[in-house]
């Protein structure tokens, strides 16, 4: 009898466990925000953007989230538009679920966020913004962490590389806001500190690709290089322009457009032979593991998706925010995220290396120029 009771004992026990269980909750998600530019002029930019760090995001979530966790977006778009990247961000923010924000776009939007307080007051991270506007970086402030060189940085690597090559003539296409002041100033202190000054320095109105004056001003200044700070569609509107009308003067662009746009919207016999500034490593051949990695999972979880600058760039900024996510602990708050992206010292991402501290929060520092080959594709 004693036996039979045991038994009945251990089976219940039992079964209550199996049913306090099934009524245990699961882990609550880990919720992240994001206001992308996925209309507008930027729309091909912001698409990638997304992509990039969705990827990756379904990867972790694939092989059981973040300490049991999975994590899930929410993005929204703000069409490149300052209001509505405030407006949007206000409303990411309300929801106290939200423990980070990720990858937007826009010196001037972010710029705006940080003057209207919107980042301070929720006391979030922003994580990998497509952006190396210097306002962003200069005075320090405890809130954007920056995986990607400046444009500052951008600026002294292409200014250094005409100089060596005895150009001194060099004019500046800028995009008539922070963005295109933010390059525009690096590439005068750049030329400065070489007793150079800029040939011109021709604007064009933000959101359009009207540039049929900025082109008559670079025409007349018979610049020997023309540096652009610009987005997609006013490039190659300048540069099929500016070809068009003769311009011989080398082209360079900051890292922000995509040369497969430029391509398709300017033409391969008029951007053959143009610079862009890039911020990560050479993503079209998987020399490092992280871009070995990045094929893989692009393929596992885009499959027909093309590698771009783009997307592999907010893929690294996806792992930082992942790795603070994880030291940050089972149930992260924004102070936590924030602290542990403080503690990512010389992180090893696979080949490339950031480094966060209480007092830094410029990631990374590297730049490489590439040009846009005779069949359309980047060399290094």
């Amino acid at each position: 009898m004693v036996p039979l009771l045991s038994s009945c004992i251990r089976w219940a026990t039992s079964a209550l466990l199996a049913v306090l269980l099934a009524w245990t909750p699961a882990r609550a998600e880990v919720v992240i925000g994001q206001v992308a530019p996925l209309s507008g002029v930027l729309a091909s930019t912001g698409a990638q953007m997304v992509l990039g760090g969705k990827v990756y995001f379904d990867w972790v979530n694939a092989n059981g989230g973040i300490h049991g966790a999975p994590i899930r977006t929410v993005v929204v778009d703000d069409g490149y538009k300052v209001d509505e990247t405030v407006r949007l961000t206000r409303e990411l923010v309300a929801d106290p679920k939200i423990v980070a924000l990720f990858g937007f776009a826009g010196t001037a939007n972010i710029s705006k966020l940080l003057q209207d307080k919107v980042l301070e007051d929720a006391g979030i991270a922003l994580v990998a913004p497509y952006t190396g506007g210097e306002p962003l970086r200069t005075p320090f402030n405890p809130w954007i962490f920056h995986v990607r060189a400046g444009y500052a940085d951008e600026a002294e690597h292409m200014i250094k590389q005409l100089v060596t090559q005895g150009v001194e003539r060099v004019a500046v296409l800028y995009q008539d806001d922070a963005f295109g002041q933010a390059g525009l100033a690096g590439v005068e202190a750049a030329l400065a500190r070489r007793q150079l000054k800029v040939a011109t320095a021709a604007p064009y109105e933000r959101n359009t690709d009207n540039v049929a004056a900025a082109v008559k001003q670079v025409l007349a200044a018979q610049a020997q290089a023309v540096i652009m700070i610009a987005v997609n569609r006013p490039a190659a509107a300048f540069v099929k322009q500016y070809r068009e009308a003769g311009g011989g003067g080398q082209l360079f662009n900051i890292s922000v457009v995509d040369p497969a746009e430029l391509v398709r919207l300017a033409g391969l016999q008029h951007v053959r032979g143009l610079g862009i500034s890039q911020v990560v490593p050479f993503p079209y051949q998987p020399l490092l593991p992280v871009v070995r990695e990045f094929h893989q999972r692009l393929r596992q979880f885009a499959p027909g998706a093309e590698v771009n600058y783009t997307n592999f760039e907010e893929y690294l900024g996806a792992k930082v925010l992942v790795e603070a996510l994880r030291r940050a602990g089972p149930r992260p708050t924004r102070a936590g995220v924030i602290r542990a992206l403080e503690s990512m010292k010389s992180f090893d991402l696979g080949g490339i290396t950031v480094s966060f501290s209480p007092d830094n929060r410029i990631g990374s520092r590297y730049v490489e120029v590439t040009v846009i080959s005779s069949s359309g594709k980047l060399l290094k």
